[in-house]
């Protein structure tokens, strides 16, 4: 007998595909932003070991200044991305679906089991409920970069106006270094969780969109403060 499994309320599933063209516009303009720049690199011992976007890479793609463009589409998609995540968050508070987001006691010890088991060194994965602990971590880690993202950006964006801010963050060039490396994090999360996405499997990732999953067990999750209450 197959039972289906409600997991997602539809809010958050809006906010899920909205945020996902949103981060990729946000990246890709400020991407453009970047190439009008590009100090950054990994050095060891004064010898550069990764060069983000070395002089190769502009010859090879024929790659344009394109800064104006960059700032355009960064400075107008900043705000939808702003407003997304600020209601994101807020329904979360409201319904009560942060009780599920925020890690708990045990998450990073139970994050290092769901690792060990998603690459088959652990035959069980630790019991969860609607997010496992690794999950857990993630996307309340994203949620933090996302204020840090805002931050550093109008810091760098409005480094006259928002004075104050640019230098409780160390400065302008801290501040485009911070936001600069957290745009690396955004990427790595893509992977990592893309990479999650195909091992929990095809039923895992349609609930994202239909906001159920069909199981061959009878599971009865808590999806939200209302349904806890009514327990």
């Amino acid at each position: 007998m197959r039972y289906i499994v409600h997991k997602h309320p539809l809010a958050i599933r809006w906010f899920h595909w909205l945020n996902f063209p949103l981060l990729a516009i946000m990246i890709w303009s400020g991407i453009l932003i970047y190439w009008a720049y590009d100090p950054y690199a990994i050095k060891l011992f004064g010898t550069t070991v990764i060069k983000f976007f070395p002089e190769w890479f502009y010859h090879k793609y024929k790659i344009n200044a394109r800064l104006a463009e960059g700032m355009a589409y960064h400075f107008v998609f900043m705000w939808l991305f702003a407003i997304n995540g600020f209601l994101y968050v807020l329904y979360t508070i409201v319904s009560g679906e942060w009780r599920y987001l925020l890690p708990q006691k045990h998450s990073w010890r139970d994050a290092w089991l769901v690792l060990l088991h998603d690459l088959h060194l652990r035959k069980t994965a630790p019991p969860q409920n609607k997010y496992n602990a690794a999950q857990r971590i993630a996307y309340s880690a994203v949620i933090i970069m996302g204020v840090g993202s805002l931050l550093t950006g109008l810091a760098i964006y409005k480094p006259a106006q928002f004075s104050w801010l640019t230098f409780v963050l160390g400065g302008y060039k801290t501040a485009r270094l911070i936001h600069f490396t957290l745009t690396v994090g955004y990427c790595l999360f893509f992977i990592i969780h893309i990479v999650q996405v195909i091992i929990a499997g095809w039923q895992n990732f349609i609930s994202m969109i239909r906001g159920f999953e069909v199981t061959d067990e009878q599971i009865v999750p808590i999806v939200s403060k209302k349904a806890d209450d009514e327990k």
